[in-house]
């Protein structure tokens, strides 16, 4: 799997992703900020799918806020107790991930792509 953002990501996807998440990008921000003070893991990954998923905890309802995807908080060991990273594409992972001050990492789940994405966080 590549880890760093996918250049196939078409204007659907970035379109709706983007608008949703700047109505939560506060949100995913504390979150990430959370994760990572609390030494969960030092690679926070957040999931955003069109239904709900079993991949972390559900941080946006989707239906509640009127948005387009639902958003679960998870991080790396996770994915990797789930299979969706293997032993093997750790290293490849962590060394493609962001600064999680600075970037969101999103697992992007639907049925025509599924891939990492990496979104700045606005500027303040």
């Amino acid at each position: 799997m590549d880890y760093t953002n996918d250049p196939e990501l078409n204007g659907k996807y970035l379109g709706t992703i983007t608008k949703d998440f700047a109505t939560v990008s506060d949100t995913l921000s504390e979150a990430s900020s959370q994760i990572r003070k609390r030494d969960i893991s030092k690679y926070p990954i957040f999931v955003f799918a069109r239904q709900e998923v079993p991949l972390g905890g559900l941080l946006v309802n989707a239906d509640e806020m009127d948005l387009e995807w639902h958003v679960f908080a998870s991080y790396l060991e996770l994915f990797v107790q789930q299979g969706i990273i293997s032993e093997e594409g750790i290293e490849a992972f962590q060394s493609t991930y962001r600064d999680a001050n600075e970037y969101c990492c999103l697992f992007v789940l639907d049925e025509e792509f599924t891939n990492f994405v990496y979104i700045p966080y606005p500027e303040d």
